[in-house]
């Protein structure tokens, strides 16, 4: 078998660091596994499943505590799976998720995984942006990227040329409409859009559709986009 690399955004593949991401992996696209890496200190139940799930996929099992170490940087990961990556394509009749250069990793795993909680399956990601396949934003999304339809795009543009049926809701804090008033009156399919991190949506996007804002008391500047995610997904599926 050919030597890993650590990840980069250029290799065809990546890994999903950790026992339940690279369960969940294998119970929703085992498809895109490839190689099983295993700490010679891993044990317990939740090694057991891991194992026995690969080993009905096929997958090698390799014992490989260096390999971990190297291409991971850590010495407490336990197990890996090594994946194809893969995007697809999103649902033109559900609703999206799209997020306008998320560039944190941890913010994009949370939105992620917050996205399955509230049935959210599709997510459009507008680079530049956070690489979606990054070990570390598999494992903060806790493997959550397996069950759901992802997408990159390069520009905003492409994403709404894409799927222009969408009504979009672009997240602003100079939105024009309170956030409840707009999920009751939303139109579908419906596509929430949150800006990056540091500078939040271009003005321009408060003519591309119904602007909503979040209500907030003076003490803060704005909220965290996973904690924005997931005060609109609950609002908008409830």
């Amino acid at each position: 078998m050919p030597s890993l690399k650590a990840y980069s955004t250029e290799l065809p593949y990546s890994y999903a660091a950790g026992v339940y991401p690279s369960m969940r992996l294998m119970e929703k696209a085992p498809r895109l596994a490839q190689r099983l890496l295993l700490s010679d200190k891993a044990a317990g139940e939740g090694i057991e499943k891991l194992k026995r799930l690969c080993a009905e996929h096929g997958v090698r099992e390799e014992i490989a505590p260096k390999a971990l170490a190297r291409i991971l940087g850590k010495e407490n990961v336990y197990a890996a799976v090594v994946f194809e990556k893969q995007s697809n394509p999103l649902d033109k009749d559900k609703p999206h998720i799209v997020l306008h250069h998320p560039m944190d990793e941890g913010n994009l795993g949370a939105v992620q995984r917050t996205m399955l909680g509230f049935g959210l399956n599709d997510l459009a990601v507008i680079r530049p942006a956070a690489d979606p396949f990054d070990p570390r934003v598999v494992r903060a999304s806790m493997g959550a990227l397996f069950g759901l339809h992802m997408a990159e795009f390069d520009s905003f543009e492409a994403y709404r040329a894409a799927y222009p049926a969408h009504a979009l809701y672009p997240f602003m804090l100079d939105g024009a409409m309170e956030l409840a008033q707009a999920a009751a009156e939303k139109q579908t399919p419906w596509a929430l859009v949150f800006g990056s991190e540091g500078a939040g949506l271009p003005p321009e996007f408060g003519e591309l559709g119904q602007a909503v804002r979040i209500h907030q008391s003076d003490e803060i500047d704005s909220y965290n986009l996973a904690v924005s995610a997931a005060i609109a997904g609950y609002i908008f599926t409830r």
